[in-house]
Order: C-alpha cells, then structure tokens, then sequence
C-alpha cells in the first residue's frame, strides 16, 4: 500500500469515526460520557486536519480555492439562518 493509499484510507477512517461520535454524543444523556465523548471528538477533528493537511503538503490533496462570489454567497446565507433563529 502506498502513503497516498494509507493516508486516504486514515482520512477516510478519521470521517466515519466522527460521524460515530457526533451520533453518539447527540444521542447519549450522561453528562459525563458526554464531556469525554467532545473531548475526544475535538481531538479527532484536529488528527484529521493533521492528516488532510500532510496529504495536502505532499500533493496527495488537491484544494481548490472558493471563488470570492461563493464565499459571500455563503456568508450571506449564513447570515440570513442567523436571523431567522434570532441570533
């Protein structure tokens, strides 16, 4: 297996894994558990940048840049959600 190979198949581990996480945590009501489960799913988010940034570094990850249009689309939006839930 090659390190694009591996580093995908972990990236795409690292995904599913938080998926899983995010499940559980909205559906658990053990404070406890809870605190523990966002802990570990911060830690999570942060090993899959890791991952997609080092994949990104060796060309294995390719980005493409948002044009500035899409951008303040999506600002806009988001904007407007804010409003309408009264925030």
């Amino acid at each position: 297996m090659s390190e694009k190979e591996l580093l995908n198949d972990l990236l795409t581990s690292e995904k599913q894994i938080i998926g899983l996480y995010e499940t559980g945590i909205t559906e658990t009501t053990y404070p406890e558990l809870r605190n523990v489960m966002n802990d570990n799913l911060n830690q999570l988010f942060n090993d899959q940048y890791q991952i997609f940034d080092h994949m990104r570094q060796k060309g294995y990850y390719q980005v493409k840049a948002a044009p500035a249009q899409d951008i303040d689309q999506a600002r806009q939006q988001f904007s407007q959600m804010q409003t309408q839930m009264g925030q």
